[in-house]
């Protein structure tokens, strides 16, 4: 690590903007949860630092909080309080050192055989799809009731298609007119943009601003173990672990790089494991991997893995600011929304493209088949359930789209078969 060399004003720019993509979805968890915002912040800081420590400082990841993990949170607070919830958490994390002990003596060209294009592509096509009502409910106000009350539904759309717009001249105009640099900073830019606009609408909200103090240790908590919030807690993970590799994957697209080689899997796994049990031990939700950092990725063209350790710095000196992370928490719900529909939409044409570079041959039956299930599966709220497991979305789509691939056993995905 070339400590001096990645200190640059450049990067330490770039890392910001990181968390400030990061910092609407990492606070909603606690905000739905009841889980300090503070230490939420921290833990994904820490998180994100241990993650890029195991997996050899090669992957862009900045770890944010599980939206999977909300329904077990909310169950297990309302019988057994939050801190039982925490604990489950933590063996959920133990749960990734399991499985990424098992994937450490799986050779890469199985899992590869496990998981082809023709599967990893739905998969990660499905990560945008899945997340794009979120940034279509966040755009047009239904988000938020008090902003579209002041300026309608029509009123938030023009709020979020602005800050779109912005987003699409800084990556393509500036760079078209020699701003290099500032090219790869349109969603700092369009969320200052977005706000700016807000202003002037007058639909920024200062209450929690003008509440929150200066400076303030989080509010750090320790888990309680029982049996009944483990067993809520630890089948969730299956479903994290699967999303795991759609992320691991979405990402390694992106850059154009393998992760599951190199670092390997099981290194990012144990990174991602046991920064959730971490995270869970000092009050934290589930860390995971995040669609919205592939997302962020993409958008930007920032690949330099340290661009996301400067944002984890950040972000723990935020958990330190609660006026701060109070400004940035005052960004109206629309503005989020317009800059998301960049962010969830790249994603999915990623997937496409992995596709597209694999040569997939939709016009085999098979690989059709495997395709098409798959995305109605992950779309269609289709949900599955085994006692305490519950496969639904994402998670149902992928297991669904491994096994069903590993029983048509398709001869090629560039070639059509006769039948």
């Amino acid at each position: 690590m070339a400590l001096k060399e990645d200190l640059t004003g450049r990067n330490i720019v770039l890392g910001l903007q990181h968390t400030f993509v990061m910092f609407g979805a990492t606070v909603l968890v606690p905000i739905l949860t009841g889980v300090d915002v503070g230490v939420t912040l921290f833990a994904a800081g820490i998180g994100t630092l241990f993650f890029h420590l195991v997996t050899q400082f090669k992957v862009p990841i900045f770890l944010g909080s599980s939206f999977a993990f909300i329904p077990g949170i909310l169950a297990v607070k309302a019988s057994e309080g939050l801190p039982a919830a925490l604990g489950g958490i933590v063996i959920a994390g133990l749960l990734y050192v399991v499985v990424a002990i098992i994937f450490r003596f799986v050779s890469i060209e199985t899992l590869h055989r496990v998981l082809p294009p023709h599967v990893t592509g739905p998969m990660i096509i499905l990560i945008g799809l899945i997340l794009a009502p979120v940034a279509i409910s966040n755009a047009n106000g239904a988000n938020a009731k008090e902003v579209r009350e002041l300026i309608g539904a029509n009123g938030c759309w023009g709020v979020a298609l602005f800050t779109f717009a912005v987003g699409i001249f800084v990556k393509i105009g500036l760079r078209k007119y020699g701003f290099k640099f500032a090219s790869n900073l349109p969603v700092i830019i369009a969320l200052i943009a977005g706000y700016i606009f807000s202003l002037i609408l007058g639909i920024v909200d200062f209450t929690q601003l003008q509440n929150a103090p200066w400076f303030g240790l989080p509010a750090f908590s320790l888990p309680r173990f029982t049996p009944a919030a483990i067993t809520v807690m630890v089948p969730i993970a299956i479903v994290t672990i699967v999303e795991h590799f759609g992320d691991i994957l979405a990402v390694g697209n992106v850059v154009g790089k393998d992760y599951i080689v190199d670092p390997g899997i099981h290194r990012t796994l144990i990174g991602d494991g046991l920064a959730t049990s971490i995270a869970a031990m000092i009050g934290g939700p589930a860390n995971t991997t995040y669609s919205e950092n592939t997302g962020a990725v993409a958008l930007t063209g920032v690949y330099n893995p340290v661009v996301m350790r400067i944002a984890a710095v950040f972000a723990i000196l935020l958990s330190l600011v609660p006026k701060f992370t109070a400004l940035i928490g005052s960004i109206p719900l629309p503005v989020v929304g317009g800059i998301s529909i960049l962010l969830f939409g790249m994603i999915s044409s990623i997937g496409i493209k992995n596709m597209v570079d694999a040569r997939v041959n939709l016009s085999n039956p098979k690989l059709l088949i495997i395709s098409a299930a798959m995305l109605v599966l992950g779309l269609g709220g289709a949900s599955f359930e085994i006692g305490a497991i519950k496969l639904s979305g994402l998670g149902l789509s992928a297991i669904f789209g491994v096994v069903l691939n590993l029983i048509l056993r398709p001869k090629s995905i560039t070639e059509a078969e006769e039948y």
